[in-house]
């Protein structure tokens, strides 16, 4: 009689750009087996398509841990370790692009700790394996905000913008003589 060694659970996730995904989490430990590798993609904000390149995000190179959650939950948040930490090196991480990098290590420098880790926590759920996947869908949004192309204006926004910067200015100027006009009347000369 072969008896498992320990339950598996498959998790799905899905959301912010992650395609579907599942991989084997080992219930009383910490390690991660059997993985397949989620595909995020990072594309352009306009168009919503994912770019040429496709970054994986590799479970085996995030540190996954628990811990004790916080907040009311009575008897259960004080005995079941729930809250999920999820840390990887941001300069190490070669699975990213170089750019990217660069652009998570500015935009999210009250997440990354002195020794350069992006830490990541979540604790919405009662289960560690939602919360698993709630903080692998950050890390994803993360990647995709910092993989996103800036909007450049085109021609024509260009002219409409600068048209719209003439009527102003002559508006202003008309006012300003209408003013002066204005003032100019109320004058008086003394000679």
């Amino acid at each position: 009689m072969a008896a498992p060694i320990a339950q598996r659970c498959y998790l799905f996730c899905h959301g912010w750009g992650m395609n579907i995904f599942r991989h084997n989490i080992k219930l009383r430990t910490i390690g991660i087996s059997d993985i397949l590798q989620p595909g995020v993609g990072y594309g352009t904000k306009e168009t919503g398509t994912a770019q040429d390149t496709q970054v994986n995000i590799p479970l085996d190179r995030l540190s996954v841990s628990y811990s004790r959650s916080s907040g009311p939950g009575g008897q259960h948040v004080n005995k079941v370790n729930t809250k999920a930490e999820v840390r990887f090196h941001v300069h190490t991480a070669d699975w990213i692009p170089e750019d990217i990098r660069q652009k998570i290590f500015e935009k999210n420098k009250n997440r990354i700790n002195k020794a350069g880790e992006l830490l990541v926590t979540s604790e919405l759920s009662r289960s560690q394996q939602r919360n698993l996947t709630d903080c692998i869908e950050k890390i994803a949004a993360i990647i995709a905000d910092a993989g996103e192309k800036p909007y450049e204006p085109t021609a024509e926004d260009i002219a409409l913008r600068a048209a719209r910067l003439e009527k102003r200015n002559k508006e202003r100027l008309k006012q300003k003589k209408i003013s002066s006009a204005i003032k100019q009347s109320r004058r008086v000369d003394f000679d």
